[in-house]
Formats: structure tokens, sequence, C-alpha cells
């Protein structure tokens, strides 16, 4: 089942995730259950190998949710397109130069080497024609802005043609510019994303604790949200449950 993620991202509608931590497929069947717009398997992060991404794809698809996937580097966008990821997150996309060296891996048009016998091209069961356009228009390629040489060159990043979004990571941000979460100077650097970012029509997506953050996010320009974690909610879950009992 097709998702359509990159054409919503892109039509800036209003999307709910989470990442996906834990190396199983069950996670990202109950979130499809629950109607979450995507999840982002993240093997940045998590304990996840080839295989076990692959696995979570499935899921994802058999559910008609789309599957996206946070890589450890460029050389791991090409493995998880063809495994049927609707999209991919690249961390420290800190130049123009490495946003175009992303878009093309992701692309046919660009660099991105070709294999009808996989997932992503029905095991064969499509033409070539079909293949690379059904791909190139399918994947959404979303730049992690989490640097401190990013934020300066911000407008030179939003210009690079086929990057469909920005995924501003405050944390690690945070840790570049030595600043803490509340600094005046990462807000300054936010915002400076939020303006490149809208200035040039990107979609934005961050990470969201709640609904309240979710609404100035959005007055902001951001359309997509990541809620935390599968992780986070079996925390949160079994804490709840535990302190309702003792």
């Amino acid at each position: 089942m097709r998702t359509g993620f990159r054409s919503r991202l892109n039509a800036k509608e209003s999307m709910l995730g989470s990442f996906l931590k834990i190396p199983s497929t069950q996670p990202a069947e109950i979130l499809g259950h629950l109607g979450f717009d995507f999840v982002v398997i993240d093997e940045e992060h998590a304990p996840l190998n080839p295989e076990t991404t692959d696995a979570i794809l499935l899921a994802c698809r058999a559910h008609g949710m789309a599957g996206l996937v946070r890589v450890r580097a460029p050389k791991d966008i090409l493995r998880v397109l063809d495994s049927g990821a609707d999209g991919i997150l690249v961390p420290h996309v800190s130049s123009a130069s490495v946003a175009r060296d992303v878009v093309a891996q992701a692309r046919y048009a660009g660099v991105r080497g070709f294999s009808p016998t996989t997932r992503a091209g029905d095991f064969g069961a499509v033409d070539m024609a079909t293949h690379l356009q059904t791909q190139d228009a399918r994947c959404a390629v979303i730049a992690m802005i989490e640097d401190a040489n990013a934020i300066g060159a911000i407008d030179e990043i939003v210009q690079v043609e086929g990057l469909d979004a920005l995924f501003i990571g405050r944390a690690d941000l945070a840790v570049s510019m030595g600043a803490s979460a509340q600094d005046g100077g990462l807000d300054v650097a936010v915002n400076r994303v939020f303006e490149a970012a809208r200035a040039k029509g990107l979609a934005l997506i961050l990470l969201a604790a709640n609904a309240t953050e979710i609404a100035t996010l959005r007055d902001l320009g951001a359309t997509a949200f990541l809620m935390g974690s599968d992780q986070g909610f079996l925390r949160a879950g079994a804490k709840h449950a535990r302190d309702s009992l003792f």
C-alpha cells in the first residue's frame, strides 16, 4: 500500500509520527493500528541491523503507514530505499555540498544504484521506466539540521533542489553550540532555520512533547511531528502502571 508520505509532506499536511528503536516489527504494527501517519526507524541510535529494518518496513507497508529511516550515513541510503523506505532522514547535514550528495544518493536522477529485484521494484514486476519515475517521486529526502555550522550555511542548504524537508535536531544543536536547551542563542538558531525553510517553502519536522508544543511549533511553520519513540511510550506506560499501583 502506498501512503503518499512525500506528497503529504510537501502539501504541508499535519502528520504525527514516532521514532522506532526497539528491534521488532511489533511497535510498528501497534502504531499502525493506532493510526500514526509515519514512523522513523532509527538506525543511528538503536541496535537495528539491515534485516530488522527490512522487516519493520514491511510491517509499515502492511498497515498503510509510512516507514522512514534515519540512516547512520549516506552510504546506507540505497539499502533502505531498496527495502521500500518512504523516505530518509540524514544526520548532520551541515552544508549545501552534503545536502546535494544526500539528494543524489536518494534519486535515480542522481547517482542511486538501480536494481529491479528489490521490494522497491516490486521484485521485478514493474518496468524500468515506471520504477525509476515512481521511486524518484515517492522518496522524501529530509536533512537533519543539528550542527552549529549548519546554521551559518542554512540559506545555501535550503536552496538544494530535491530536498523535501528539514528536521531540526534541537538537542544535538544545543550540544554543538555548547548551549543549554533553554539558552537564548539556541532559540535564535532554531528560529533562523524556521525562517530559511519558510522562505524556500520546505516542510519542517520536529520532536514535540505534547499538544501545547505542537501548537507552538505549528505556528512557526512545522507540520510533521515526532512524539518521542516506542521506547519512550513503553517507559511512560510502565511508569504510569507502576505508579498507579504503589
